[in-house]
């Protein structure tokens, strides 16, 4: 329970903050007195050290300290300036190979416990430890306070609200105290406010000026001091007196008005919530890096519609570079809701821990404002849909380009069903998110709605979640039963050979109503031994009955992973080795007669004089 306690404390990244000031680079806070930062070359971000600022409050500044093995300690040196240092009350400094002891050996147990757990960090071959703080006498910290270790790892700030210490702790963050030079004896305080006394390290004091209850403003004289929130009041009361019904009817609407605010407030929270728990699960994971939302909108120049290459049912995606980087692919996630967040959350998951050729590989994610983004290697190909349906490319591709598609696709499919423990079932499989790269080679894509698959002794190879994926491709026993198993991958799978074969749409209104579907439309005409309607003349196989033949034994193929019951349908691995039989027989390489496995499974498909061109 104790270890459940503290790993929702580090997974609740919030501030409990006052008034928040702009960060300026060069002047600093908006508080009246400047404090000069750094400016990041590259994202613009104030920076003390080479550490990004966060947040500035009119007692503190947050700065971003991200877990990192063997960072150097001497980079913590930036924190200590001539007007701020890390707060002494409400730091815990997190270091490696220290030649003194940690403030609580309980504290530095459940750090190593969080790291190993939540950071993955398997290349901190120290232990982490709690920095034991020399003295509580002062406000800030001193740097002789941090010394005795090698190594700085990160910092944690606890927070506290209404009085209640404890309630929140932010890790990879670190509170300063910020103030200025000087007792309250010598104070620049503008009138209305009060100021209050820092005790430095040594015995030396500084001061902050803070506006007094009803007054807002900057508190410092430099900079026009506090003004009254109550100078028009008695305006406001002539204003009541004579419209109250007015004021009635407002009333009435303000309160409809944050009863919506709130409900969307509350709803942003529980995504950002979730966002942040998503960063802190990731952090230190090489395999996944992030970025921040100024590089995202960066590389695709704001999210320009010159830079779009599609938009599903998902979400938005871009075309983009990054600094230091080739051309990516940016998947912007559509609703900012708990769902896109835990699709995020899934698609990382899943596609960093599978690698194979014909997946695609994710670059990198982020996450502002409880937005997510996908990062994945750039497919300058586009999709295998835009092709069939000819949105793209100048010709219509060869059936030797589409056997290898189907090949390697199925490939990618077997090794997620196969090759994986536990099996991933992906859920969409469609022409659409199967991605193709200049030479035509086939990846996989969208693992949004993919679902970790169960093995156990008993053949239980399925797991009960409602439908989900895209209407044309669903496989119609999943949506009945509500068993998800890797034949329903197969039976999406045969949508996209028949995809393969005809180049129709899945779904086409404009087809009679008893052919809509694509899949019932081929099922039907496969099974009469009517290849030839499906096929797509664009493949001109009149003379060609070497294609042809090639043509007719994918449709069979096809028509046994649309069977309805999954029980007749073969494993993908079963698929991968018939369409590689296909290719070889095409290619012309005799490998003996075609293995069919369709009296196994299901009908035997005829194919007609019509199909062979012998009228």
């Amino acid at each position: 329970m104790r270890e459940t306690l503290f790993f929702l404390f580090f997974t609740t990244l919030t501030i409990a903050t006052q008034t928040t000031g702009s960060i300026n680079c060069q002047t600093g806070s908006s508080f009246g007195y400047p404090i000069r930062f750094n400016c990041s070359n590259i994202t613009g971000d104030a920076q003390i050290g080479e550490f990004v600022i966060q947040e500035i409050t009119n007692t503190s500044i947050y700065v971003k300290i991200p877990p990192m093995c063997n960072r150097q300690i001497h980079k913590i040196d930036s924190l200590f300036g001539e007007n701020h240092a890390p707060s002494n009350s409400q730091n815990v400094i997190l270091v490696q190979e220290c030649n003194r002891s940690s403030s609580s050996s309980d504290c530095s147990i459940r750090m190593n416990r969080f790291v190993e757990e939540n950071l993955n960090l398997s290349r901190c071959k120290s232990p982490v430890s709690c920095l034991e703080r020399a003295t509580t006498e002062f406000d800030v910290m001193s740097i002789g306070d941090v010394g005795g270790c090698k190594y700085w790892f990160s910092s944690v700030t606890t927070e506290s609200r209404d009085g209640k210490p404890g309630v929140s702790l932010n890790l990879g963050l670190i509170k300063l105290d910020w103030w200025i030079t000087e007792g309250c004896g010598n104070t620049n305080c503008s009138e209305n406010a009060n100021c209050t006394e820092v005790k430095l390290p040594g015995g030396g004091l500084g001061h902050r000026c803070t506006c007094n209850d009803g007054f807002r403003g900057d508190a410092f004289t430099v900079n026009g001091g506090c003004r009254s929130v109550h100078k028009h009041r008695g305006l406001y009361k002539l204003i009541g007196l004579g419209t109250g019904i007015l004021v009635g009817v407002l009333l009435i609407a303000i309160l409809i008005y944050a009863y919506i605010y709130r409900q969307k407030r509350f709803a942003y929270t529980a995504s950002t919530s979730i966002a942040n728990r998503l960063l802190c699960e990731l952090a230190g994971n090489s395999s996944v890096p992030f970025y921040t939302y100024k590089e995202i909108e960066k590389a695709t120049d704001s999210f320009s519609d010159k830079n779009k290459l599609g938009t599903g049912a998902y979400g938005t995606v871009y075309a983009g570079e990054l600094p230091n980087s080739s051309w990516v692919a940016i998947k912007r996630l559509k609703h900012i809701d708990t769902s896109s967040i835990d699709q995020v959350l899934n698609e990382v998951k899943l596609v960093s821990s599978v690698s194979h050729p014909n997946l695609v590989r994710l670059l990198g994610c982020c996450i502002s404002q409880g937005e997510p983004f996908l990062v994945y290697e750039f497919m300058s190909n586009g999709t295998l849909s835009q092709h069939l349906q000819h949105e793209r490319g100048d010709t219509p591709l060869s059936w030797p380009f589409r056997l290898s598609i189907a090949s390697q696709t199925a490939n990618a499919i077997a090794h997620l069903h196969s090759s994986v423990n536990p099996p991933i079932y992906h859920r969409d499989i469609k022409s659409s998110n199967i991605l193709l790269d200049y030479e035509f080679n086939s990846k996989l894509s969208d693992f949004g709605l993919s679902r970790l698959g169960m093995t156990t002794d008993f053949d239980m190879s399925h797991i009960s979640t409602a439908p989900q994926g895209t209407p044309g491709y669903l496989d119609p026993q999943y949506h009945q039963d509500f068993q998800l198993s890797d034949k329903s991958d197969v039976y999406s799978f045969g949508v996209v050979l028949i995809e393969i074969i005809s180049g129709f749409k899945v779904i086409d209104f404009t087809r009679p109503c008893d052919e809509v579907n694509l899949a019932v439309l081929a099922v039907d005409r496969i099974g009469r031994g009517r290849v030839k309607d499906i096929v797509d003349p664009c493949l001109k196989t009149e003379n060609d009955p070497k294609m042809f033949a090639s043509i007719h034994n994918l449709a069979e193929l096809a028509f046994r992973c649309l069977s309805f019951h999954r029980n007749m349908r073969p494993t993908m691995l079963e698929v991968t080795e018939d369409l590689q039989q296909i290719k070889l027989m095409y290619f012309g390489i005799e490998l003996g007669k075609f293995r069919n496995r369709s009296q196994e499974s299901s009908p035997r498909v005829r194919i007609s004089s019509q199909d062979l061109g012998d009228d």
